[in-house]
C-alpha cells in the first residue's frame, strides 16, 4: 500500500547519514529526480480513492518535504567542509602573485626617442588640432586649388563649404603654420601627432598614421644646415655606420625639396625585401620652406629663411625593430607589444 512505501522511506530519510558529498548526491538521484520516489509516489496518490486522499495527502507533503531538507542540510554540511579544508590547505606564508606590467607602444618608444635627439638640438615640441580648416592644412602650405591631396580620395573631409573646407588633418604641417602665424622667428620645433589620409589599410598603409615634423626658421638658415641636422639625427637614430643621402625631390611648402634616404638597416644594403632590393629606404621628405609659406604666415621672406622636414614613425619603427605589417601597431595585440621595452608608465 501506498501508505506503507510512505512510512519505509521516511525511515530510510531519517536514517540517511552521509560521508561524502557522493552520498549526497546518490541520495539526490534516488529521492528528489524527475523518475526519483517522490515522484513516483505523488503518481500513485493519483490513484488512491477520495476518501483516503486527504490524509494520504498531508502524510506525502510531509514526506517530500523530509527529503528535501535531508538533501539540503546534507549539502550544505559537505560544502562547508570542502571550504574549511581549502582554507586549511593555504600556506598564507606564501608571497602573492607579482603585478604584471604593460609595455610602451612601439611607436611611443620610437616618437620618445626621436623628440629626445631633436631636443639635444634646441628644438621644442609644439602640437595642435587634428581637425583643421582648409587654410591651415592646405591654402597657407602653398597648395594650389588644383592640387591631388584636396581631392576626396586623399582626404577625409568633415564639412565642404565654400574657400574653407574643414577635414582630418593629413599632416602635421598645419602645426607649422599655427606656429608661424602666432609668434615671431626664430622657430626651432618638431611637430608630433596623428594624421589621417583616405588610403586602403595593407601591410604599407593605413587610413591614420604618425608623422614627425621640424621646422627651423630664422636669419640666413640654408641648406647645409638642413643636411647637417638630418645627418645628425639619423647617426643618432640608426648608429654612425648608416649611409644617407638626398634625391631631389618636389612637395608644394619647400623649395628646394628633397627625400632623404638610409642604407637599409635590415640587410645593410645588400639588397632586401624592404629596400626592395636597392639597398636604401626613404624615410622623410624635406626641403627649404618656400617664401610662399613665410609670406602666407607672415613672415618677412626677404629677411628670413628656414628649412622643414617631415617623417612617418611607423616607417622608422619598421626599420628599427624590423616590422614588415603596418596594421600590427594598431590591432593592439598584446603578444606583439609584448615583444618590446618594458616599463611603467
Amino acid at each position: 500500500m501506498l501508505q506503507e512505501k510512505i512510512q519505509q522511506y521516511t525511515e530510510e530519510i531519517a536514517r540517511f547519514t552521509p560521508q561524502s558529498s557522493e552520498d549526497v548526491e546518490a541520495f539526490r538521484l534516488k529521492f528528489l529526480v524527475t523518475k526519483g520516489v517522490v515522484r513516483t509516489l505523488f503518481d500513485e496518490f493519483k490513484s488512491v480513492s477520495p476518501d483516503l486522499k486527504r490524509e494520504l495527502g498531508k502524510t506525502l507533503n510531509e514526506f517530500k518535504q523530509a527529503a528535501e531538507n535531508k538533501y539540503k542540510t546534507s549539502q550544505e554540511q559537505f560544502a562547508s567542509a570542502s571550504q574549511a579544508s581549502k582554507r586549511e590547505a593555504e600556506d598564507l606564508t606564501l608571497p602573492g602573485e607579482g603585478f604584471v606590467f604593460g609595455s610602451r607602444h612601439p611607436l611611443s618608444l620610437v616618437r620618445k626617442e626621436i623628440v629626445e635627439i631633436f631636443k639635444k638640438l634646441g628644438f621644442t615640441v609644439a602640437e595642435g588640432p587634428e581637425i583643421e580648416d582648409d587654410w591651415h592644412n592646405f591654402t597657407a602650405l602653398n597648395f594650389p586649388p588644383e592640387h591631388p591631396a584636396r581631392d576626396m580620395q586623399d582626404t577625409f573631409f568633415i564639412k565642404k563649404q565654400d574657400g574653407n573646407d574643414i577635414a582630418l588633418r593629413t599632416h602635421t604641417s598645419s602645426v607649422q603654420v599655427r606656429m608661424m602665424e602666432n609668434g615671431t622667428p626664430p622657430f626651432r620645433a618638431i611637430m608630433p601627432g596623428r594624421v589621417y589620409r583616405n588610403e586602403a589599410i595593407s601591410a604599407r598603409a593605413h587610413c591614420f598614421f604618425h608623422q614627425v615634423e621640424g621646422l627651423y626658421v630664422d636669419e640666413g638658415v640654408s641648406f647645409a644646415d638642413l643636411k647637417q641636422t638630418l645627418y645628425h639625427f639619423v647617426q643618432e637614430l640608426f648608429g654612425e655606420d648608416t649611409n644617407v643621402r638626398f634625391r631631389p625631390s618636389y612637395f608644394p611648402f619647400t623649395e628646394p625639396s628633397a627625400e632623404m634616404d638610409i642604407s637599409c638597416t635590415i640587410c645593410k644594403g645588400n639588397g632586401c625585401a624592404m629596400c626592395k632590393g636597392s639597398g636604401w629606404v626613404e624615410i622623410l621628405g624635406c626641403g627649404m620652406v618656400d617664401p610662399n609659406v613665410l609670406e602666407n604666415c607672415g613672415i618677412d621672406s626677404g629677411k628670413y629663411s628656414g628649412f622643414a622636414f617631415g617623417m612617418g614613425i611607423e616607417r622608422i619603427t619598421n626599420l628599427k625593430y624590423e616590422i614588415k605589417d603596418l596594421r600590427l601597431f594598431s590591432e593592439n595585440d598584446v603578444r606583439f607589444l609584448g615583444q618590446f621595452e618594458t616599463e611603467l608608465i
